[in-house]
């Protein structure tokens, strides 16, 4: 059964631009007639049914496709939020980890000072006697004499060092002046 339907309205079945159906027009590839001045062409009902089976298949792959955006759509905002998170998250662990390192810091000055006073301590707190002076030099004299002799500064600190460490004898310490001394014998056993 054929159907009647304006020029526009075939093209749109038939899925043609107007152009392409005033051609088949006059090459008799489509039945037409004019009726008022207007150009109708005749359309198989099983055209008209395969058209509207093609839009409703369209129309539901418009519908699919519509629906995977919207997923899409969720799934982006729901990576943007655990992206947001987990930001948050990595400030929050750099936070910490930076006021762990401050307190580290500071455990390790404390221990640096309390080490500094203990073996500030341990420097021999041998009072000098007024005739036993002249056995003892200060530190600098001593420092100035072993460098002559040809020894380096790092050298001298380093032995200096060891010699208070094991409580030598030879290294007093003057309360009353706040100086260390060393016993002249000292610089026989250098030089």
């Amino acid at each position: 059964m054929e159907r009647l339907v304006t020029t526009s309205e075939a093209a749109k079945i038939l899925n043609l631009s107007l152009q392409g159906i005033h051609y088949r027009i006059k090459n008799n590839s489509l039945k037409s007639i004019k009726q008022s001045g207007k150009t109708y062409v005749y359309i198989d009902e099983k055209e008209l049914i395969h058209k509207e089976e093609q839009n409703s298949e369209t129309s539901s792959i418009i519908k699919l496709k519509d629906e995977q955006i919207e997923l899409l759509k969720k799934v982006i905002k729901w990576h943007k939020k655990q992206y947001k998170k987990e930001l948050l998250r990595l400030q929050n662990a750099h936070n910490d980890l930076k006021e762990v390192m401050k307190s580290e810091i500071k455990l390790l000055q404390d221990a640096f000072f309390e080490m500094r006073k203990i073996y500030q301590n341990q420097i021999p707190t041998k009072k000098l006697n007024v005739d036993e002076s002249d056995k003892y030099i200060p530190l600098k004299d001593f420092i100035i004499l072993v460098k002559k002799h040809g020894n380096k500064n790092i050298d001298i600190k380093k032995m200096i060092v060891d010699k208070i460490k094991q409580k030598d004898d030879k290294f007093v310490y003057n309360k009353d002046k706040k100086e260390i001394y060393v016993h002249k014998s000292y610089f026989l056993d250098l030089l």
